[in-house]
């Protein structure tokens, strides 16, 4: 998860620099950059591409391009660090809907953590009082996403390969980014095009390390570990 978190950053501060361009465009090069590495992989390694449990990675897809677009959205409204700061509020709905549709069971010591957590994350924010509400209820709004993410990934667990459901999360993130590209098209110079294209390279890598953290341990376990990015973000200066 900490892998996962330090490439997301990467990506955070590539987004910030690009905040130019169209939501809709962020998500399709972010997306197609992750797709041509997953689809080479998946063929290289002779894995089904369609997976063993269809309906949930057709959710997984579709639940993680709502939060991807509403937290780019966001971002045009505030910071990227207060972005990236509120974001992080996923894993406390992550630990109350782990208990609700996995059935863990979420220690006092735990909850206590997410409080600490939680507390940190708005002290921080306080020294970014910049922005507009709407920003910062698309990204709260995102972060409810990330957590049923979170959740399906869990459900999904070891019975699909992690480059299959981080490749589903693709394939629609890059039809649905397309498809807005069409309306919101700034045309990039070729500097541009690079870093738009390498969104998906450290996109890839924060949901492969996501994607394996999440079936290898249980939701609650893992989540709080995502706060570590808002660490990795003040380092980048945000």
């Amino acid at each position: 998860m900490l892998l996962s978190t330090l490439s997301f950053a990467f990506m955070n501060a590539l987004v910030k620099y690009l905040i130019d361009y169209s939501t809709f465009q962020l998500v399709f090069f972010r997306s197609l950059g992750s797709l041509f590495i997953t689809f080479g992989f998946l063929k290289y390694k002779k894995i089904n591409m369609l997976g063993n449990q269809k309906i949930l990675l057709m959710l997984r897809g579709l639940v993680g391009v709502t939060s991807m677009i509403l937290f780019f959205w966001g971002i045009h409204y505030i910071s990227i660090g207060s972005a990236v700061t509120l974001r992080y509020v996923s894993p406390i709905f992550a630990g109350i809907l782990a208990v609700f549709f996995l059935r863990e069971v979420v220690k006092p010591l735990q909850w206590g953590f997410f409080l600490i957590a939680f507390t940190g994350v708005f002290l921080i924010k306080s020294y970014d009082p910049s922005g507009s509400n709407f920003g910062v209820f698309l990204v709260l709004i995102a972060a409810f996403f990330s957590a049923v993410v979170y959740i399906l990934i869990s459900k999904i667990g070891k019975k699909d390969h992690p480059v299959v459901v981080v490749h589903y999360f693709m394939v629609t993130a890059t039809l649905v980014g397309g498809v807005g590209c069409i309306f919101f098209w700034v045309r990039p110079d070729l500097e541009d095009l690079l870093l738009l294209s390498s969104l998906g390279f450290f996109g890839f890598f924060g949901q492969l390390f996501m994607t394996k953290a999440f079936q290898n341990a249980e939701a609650h376990m893992v989540a709080p570990f995502k706060y570590v990015e808002v660490l990795f973000t003040i380092i980048f200066g945000f």
